[in-house]
């Protein structure tokens, strides 16, 4: 009998400890929507690059604006304006840090009237700002005016946060959105102006006591639940063993560091001296250079796009970059060298590419024969900037696409990297991989929800980390 009241004693202080505490923690629960081939042709990621052809490729961070056009997000959750609370469907995006919702005064744009606006009006808490401002998105911007009021996320209200009144948005941007408006969970910064984000205001009013929030999207398509938000803490029942942390490169964005990245055994090598990554709750899939995409998309069959250009250099300088890379010119120097990047020529980023391509066969002792035809191939497969890459749906036999963090891999199981689309045709599979194209050396990925689908993920703000756990 002791031994009963013992085991009874451990299950109610287990089931204790994982239940998420109402008084120090806020349970967002997702919802979640389909995508669409119409979405994700749509689906763009952008990086306005903002330096002088003078600066150096130390100061590349500081000087990249990352944009999106958010009609490829999957995941929403609703929150209330006011008081008593108007309600509001929005994404919880850690790529941004406002919160922006419609305007009633939103007048001449037909996506306002698609959605839900907020009305100052019908609340009793309401205090006028009226400072117009400008959010920049992939395709274009939206404008409106500051207002401030109360803001209720799950079971916490916060008082009197300062959000934007959207009066126009672009009819191409938001016209087919699913959401009426964006939380970010972004830090404050150059992008938020003075801004103090949702986010700050739950740590500064004591909504929460763990300066943390975790992410998790449940795998299982037919479950009601999509996945969580836990602002404050995390769910012990979400993930599998222990979290790999790794501190925030920089504190515009959720940014960390990653190493090399894998098809199947195979490096890339391309980030083997590590490259900078958003970690993004607010876009479905995860993006990257041409240069790495153009690989994956050879390794899993998926369609590109066939460039005469970049055959053209292959078969009129691929004797010229071979030999210069033997010789053991520095790859990023043979493109000048042979007089394609001398001048901004078209062929200079064709040319970049393939050195890199070169490069890799060269390690892996390849004959030039061998390594040519293979940079044939890969300017058979280039990704569509402006498409999608459409995939065999019989994925079993596709290699694992695998991510290096904190010197511990993050592999990603074909199912997990290809995305279903239903519609009245049938079946089609994507590749969940988009192009990103910011520096050839340098280049900067987008780990969206693709990649957190199958890691659970902790947003460590008091810290400086985040950290990444197998979901369960």
């Amino acid at each position: 009998m002791e031994i009963k009241i013992l085991l009874a004693s451990l299950v109610i202080w287990y089931i204790t400890c994982i239940n998420v505490n109402a008084d120090d923690m806020v349970r967002i629960e997702l919802k979640r929507q389909s995508l669409d081939l119409s979405s994700i042709s749509d689906a763009r990621i952008y990086a306005k690059d903002l330096r002088g052809r003078n600066r150096n490729l130390a100061a590349l961070n500081d000087q990249i604006v990352y944009l999106k056009n958010y009609h490829d997000v999957q995941y929403f959750a609703e929150i209330g304006i006011g008081s008593p609370p108007q309600r509001f469907i929005v994404v919880f995006d850690t790529g941004s840090s406002y919160l922006w919702v419609p305007s009633s005064r939103c007048f001449f744009s037909i996506a306002c009237y698609l959605r839900s606006r907020y009305k100052s009006r019908l609340s009793n808490t309401y205090t006028k700002i009226g400072k117009s401002c400008k959010i920049p998105f992939g395709t274009g911007s939206v404008h409106g005016f500051l207002s401030q009021d109360n803001v209720k996320v799950g079971g916490a209200v916060l008082k009197q946060q300062v959000f934007t009144e959207v009066t126009r948005e672009g009819y191409f941007t938001f016209l087919r959105a699913r959401f009426d408006g964006v939380l970010g969970l972004g830090f404050q910064g150059t992008t938020s102006g003075n801004i103090t984000p949702v986010w700050y205001n739950m740590l500064l009013q004591h909504m929460v006591t763990k300066s943390i929030f975790s992410f998790w999207l449940n795998r299982d398509p037919t479950s009601k639940i999509a996945g969580e938000i836990i602002f404050g803490g995390m769910d012990w029942t979400h993930f599998r063993g222990q979290h790999t942390y790794v501190p925030v490169a920089q504190n515009g964005y959720w940014e960390i560091e990653i190493g090399d990245l894998f098809i199947g055994n195979n490096s890339t090598g391309l980030c083997k001296d590590g490259c900078p990554a958003i970690v993004d709750t607010g876009t479905s899939f995860i993006a990257g250079p041409t240069t790495i995409l153009t690989q994956i998309n050879h390794a899993i069959g998926a369609e590109g796009i066939i460039s005469l250009e970049c055959k053209k250099v292959v078969s009129n300088y691929g004797d010229s970059i071979w030999e210069r890379l033997i010789a053991g010119l520095q790859p990023e120097n043979v493109c000048n060298r042979i007089g394609l990047c001398t001048n901004n020529g078209s062929l200079c980023s064709s040319c970049e590419m393939i050195v890199f391509w070169i490069q890799v066969e060269i390690r892996k002792e390849r004959s030039k024969e061998k390594a040519f035809q293979y940079a044939n191939q890969l300017c058979e497969k280039l990704p569509n900037p402006g498409g999608k890459s459409f995939i065999n749906c019989d994925v079993f036999a596709l290699p694992h696409i695998t991510f290096t963090i904190g010197d511990k891999s993050f592999p990603l199981s074909p199912d997990q990297y290809v995305i279903r689309v239903d519609d009245s045709q049938g079946v089609h599979c994507i590749s969940g991989f988009t192009t990103l194209n910011v520096h050839p050396r340098r280049p900067l990925w987008v780990l969206g929800d693709a990649f957190l689908r199958a890691y659970h993920t902790v947003f460590d703000f008091g810290s400086s980390q985040i950290g990444f756990a197998e979901s369960a």
